[in-house]
């Protein structure tokens, strides 16, 4: 796909393409239509052959399908092609590509109508499947029954969902995936697939909608049971107004999207609070040492979804501190000493912040809270500030004295924590503790 805008590009006029019946397609020409610079365009050549293709310069890159490289730019140009279901998952498709392909067909194999729509070299827009009214009316739709067949499209109906906030989903397209869930297709997904959407998912403005939306067609329960199981149970409503477990994480998952913080951290506020699914019912609405029941399920789902190494460290230290640092004014020093150092505050000091934005994102996740205003909203930060500062204030120890004075080892090592503790008591006169 090429990155150059594709008036750069200038294909409407470009001597390598004349005689080609080539169409712009696809996610620019939606983009466009909603007032968005396109990241990419698709092109597609109708009534070509692979051999045409090679004589004008082209590169043959596809390997599934026929895809060139424009010998100039190297952007990519596909031959039109049709698909057909032949296995279960997401890999089971013939495709064809030949002349005798039309650009209609072309089209009809996509997933979405807004998805569907082709640009001639004039400018002229086809729309056989009205992709246009839907972009107008903001809604999601299927192109043909054939979106059934592969169980990707569902992951991505729901990161357009998620992309486009304003967007919704047609109920004939919800059937559908209903449908693909009680068929098992959706359990032929693959696990780099599904992370993949995810983790593009977490990384726009309303990330709860990607959740909502699988959830809505059952889908949540066979990619991500651990988080499916927090709706419906209850928490203490003096700390969650919002009562619910699954709401509670919905709402800090758009508050850590407000507070722009990268996508590990959305992750880490995702599984924060997955104990709280191993709750025996008799303890509702009570979830005692959830942050450490959590745990396993964090590793568990990082480990299914092939989670990079660096997004589950981080999130296994929100899962097992959160609670201590929400807490941490009524700590003792020697505590919170001991925390920063859990943390790895002084050697990692970025991602201690990390850990501090997602239990931020925590206290500000609750239904007491503005959802549709910025995180300045005035909350209790006063914790969160103690252990910012309690870090910096405990980072840099100066040891000169105490080796000149030949004392090293495990008395160094209990002499700086000593140190420290005081200093981190000197601090905490400054703040009263909430609760």
């Amino acid at each position: 796909m090429a990155e150059l805008p594709h008036r750069a590009l200038n294909w409407a006029q470009d001597p390598v393409l004349d005689g080609l019946e080539v169409y712009r397609v696809g996610g620019a020409i939606r983009d466009e239509r909603l007032g968005l610079t396109p990241n990419e365009h698709d092109f597609v050549v109708v009534g070509a052959d692979p051999d045409q293709m090679l004589a004008r310069g082209f590169r043959a890159v596809g390997r599934d399908f026929p895809v060139f490289l424009h010998p100039v730019h190297a952007a990519e140009f596909a031959l039109a092609r049709t698909e057909r279901k032949s296995a279960p998952g997401y890999r089971g498709f013939q495709f064809h590509a030949g002349p005798d392909v039309t650009l209609e067909q072309d089209l009809l194999r996509r997933d979405l109508t807004i998805n569907a729509i082709a640009e001639d070299r004039q400018g002229q827009l086809i729309d056989p499947f009205r992709g246009l009214r839907d972009i107008d009316d903001r809604t999601l739709r299927h192109v043909s029954p054939a979106f059934s067949e592969d169980p990707v499209r569902l992951l991505r109906l729901a990161r357009f969902a998620t992309r486009f906030q304003q967007f919704g989903v047609a109920e004939d397209t919800l059937n559908l995936c209903r449908d693909m869930v009680a068929q098992g297709e959706v359990d032929a997904l693959v696990p780099e697939r599904i992370w993949q959407e995810m983790q593009r998912a977490l990384g726009h403005a309303r990330p709860d909608r990607f959740f909502r939306l699988l959830r809505k067609t059952g889908a949540l329960e066979k990619i991500l049971p651990e988080l499916d199981v927090l709706f419906g149970i209850p928490q203490n409503p003096e700390y969650h107004p919002e009562v619910d477990s699954g709401e509670h994480v919905m709402q800090v998952l758009n508050q850590a999207a407000r507070l722009n913080v990268p996508v590990a951290t959305r992750f880490a506020c995702l599984v924060h609070d997955l104990g709280k699914g191993l709750t025996p019912e008799r303890e509702w609405p009570s979830h005692r040492k959830h942050e450490h029941t959590g745990l396993p399920l964090v590793r568990a789902v990082s480990e299914r979804l092939r989670v990079p190494k660096e997004y589950q460290q981080l999130a296994l230290l929100v899962c097992a501190h959160h609670l201590k640092v929400h807490q941490a004014l009524t700590l003792r020093a020697s505590t919170v000493v001991d925390l920063i150092q859990a943390l790895d505050g002084w050697r990692r000091p970025e991602r201690f912040d990390q850990v501090l934005l997602a239990c931020k994102a925590d206290l500000l996740g609750r239904s007491d809270m503005p959802d549709d205003e910025s995180c300045a909203a005035p909350f209790d930060s006063a914790a969160l500030d103690y252990l910012s500062q309690a870090r910096q204030r405990t980072e840099q120890v100066d040891v000169k004295a105490w080796t000149t004075a030949g004392i090293e080892g495990k008395a160094l090592a209990d002499r700086i924590r000593q140190h420290r503790i005081e200093r981190v008591q000197a601090l905490k006169q400054q703040f009263k503790p909430t609760r």
